[in-house]
């Protein structure tokens, strides 16, 4: 299959890395079309891995993962082009974070998220929002972890969201996966990422869920 990844950081890299392992094609954009960081992923990552601009990514890519900056993600997307999500699932793993400060801060909460912005400006995509909630490396391997930890899911479009709980389980491993819903859940998740990092400081450790538990 091929896949966009939009964003070249640690999160973009590291899903678009275990894609191609999983044999897909794979695209990472960017706004630069050559940008120093994409063309050595591309390079180490093998032949079945490509770089381009954030349109030719999502021109290239039958599913697009958003894992740009939450800061700019509607600006990346707007880049990529609605003509080339429309029809699409969008997988968006991004937070609204402001990180400027010691205390992070989110730029939407409560009443929106993110996830909401990024399917009302793009209405004809299929937004599903999930991995968010973990760091890049336990995105597409949990079983780094010691125990069988929760990933959620939001989005309107069931089968949408039923071919990414496909992604999550058969692709990257995932055994515990909720759907929290339509795409207002995604503001749950979202606000839970503040708290992620106070735990990340608290434990000094990347490596961590949160497990369900019931009685």
């Amino acid at each position: 299959m091929n896949i966009a990844v939009l964003g070249t950081g640690v999160t973009g890299q590291t899903i678009g890395t275990k894609l191609v392992r999983l044999g897909h094609e794979v695209m990472l954009g960017s706004r630069d079309p050559a940008k120093p960081s994409a063309v050595t992923w591309a390079r180490d990552a093998g032949q079945h891995a490509l770089y381009g601009t954030f349109q030719n990514a999502a021109d290239f890519g039958e599913i697009v993962f958003n894992c740009t900056l939450g800061s700019a993600s509607l600006e990346a997307l707007q880049q990529a082009g609605s003509e080339n999500l429309r029809d699409k699932i969008l997988i968006d793993t991004s937070n609204p974070l402001d990180r400027s400060s010691e205390i992070w801060t989110l730029t939407v909460c409560n009443t929106d998220s993110l996830g909401e912005q990024i399917q009302r400006a793009f209405p004809d995509s299929k937004v599903v929002k999930t991995l968010n909630t973990v760091n890049a490396n336990v995105m597409v391997e949990p079983t780094k972890l010691t125990e069988m930890t929760d990933i959620f899911v939001s989005g309107n479009d069931l089968d949408a969201k039923a071919t990414v709980v496909m992604i999550l389980k058969d692709w990257f491993g995932w055994r515990k996966i909720t759907d929290l819903g339509d795409i207002t859940t995604a503001r749950s998740v979202e606000m839970y990422v503040p708290l992620w990092h106070n735990l990340r400081n608290a434990i000094s450790a990347q490596r961590f869920n949160i497990k369900v538990v019931t009685s």
